[in-house]
């Protein structure tokens, strides 16, 4: 129960992005495509799940006052393999997302999860969190990604030469600016909460209070105080 618990939290109850609002500088960065966003959806999965499990296992050796450098140095090792791997198979995506690959290391999403869960948690519950919390902002991310594409550029572009072109003709540019990252995010994230406080008065109940988990309360903020 606690490992579906853990793989499910991720991707609605706690998604990284349209909950907890973190990693907002590659989400609004790189959703100007759905090819962009998958390909980073991807790579931070991988480097998500590789890095909680590694420190879960180092756990008990890692003395706390040096855990959050510790964590970045596990980390950044799963970037660099990322890095090189997309260099040497997928060069395109590699240019079209830049230095966004590298910036990985400091996604406080990674992080964040490396401090609150991983280091307090088994190594298979530690996996089920990264391959949660990656596949939620990997769909949050297409979602953001499919919408401003669609309407700032009238295609989806899946991956490479894999693409919907000429959807329709009534682009707005605005979509495919910085602007139009935060508009789409937006709406999005307003377009939910009021489900929810639909749902929540449909069943009788108060609308739910915003979660206290974002990066307001993050314990690396607080790390040294």
């Amino acid at each position: 129960m606690k490992f579906v618990t853990d793989l499910t939290r991720g991707l609605f109850r706690e998604n990284p992005i349209f909950r907890l609002l973190l990693g907002m500088c590659p989400t609004l960065a790189v959703t100007t495509s759905l090819e962009n966003a998958l390909g980073m959806g991807v790579a931070s999965t991988f480097v998500l799940v590789c890095s909680n499990m590694v420190i879960s296992m180092l756990r008990g050796v890692i003395p706390a006052a040096v855990r959050i450098p510790c964590f970045i140095v596990v980390i950044a090792t799963f970037v660099t393999v990322v890095d090189l791997l997309m260099q040497a198979y997928a060069p395109a995506l590699a240019e079209s997302l830049g230095i966004f690959i590298p910036l990985i290391v400091v996604n406080c999403i990674i992080l964040g999860r490396a401090e609150a869960f991983a280091s307090r948690n088994a190594v298979v519950y530690s996996m089920a969190d990264g391959v949660g919390m990656g596949v939620g902002f990997t769909v949050a991310l297409s979602i953001i990604a499919t919408v401003r594409e669609l309407l700032g550029a009238g295609s989806i572009t899946l991956w490479g030469e894999v693409a919907l072109s000429g959807i329709h003709n009534n682009t707005m540019v605005l979509f495919v600016l910085p602007a139009g990252g935060f508009i789409t995010l937006g709406l999005i994230i307003g377009f939910i909460n009021h489900i929810q406080a639909v749902a929540a008065r449909a069943r009788g109940g108060a609308a739910p209070l915003p979660l206290e988990m974002d990066c307001r309360s993050c314990n690396i903020c607080k790390f040294g105080e």
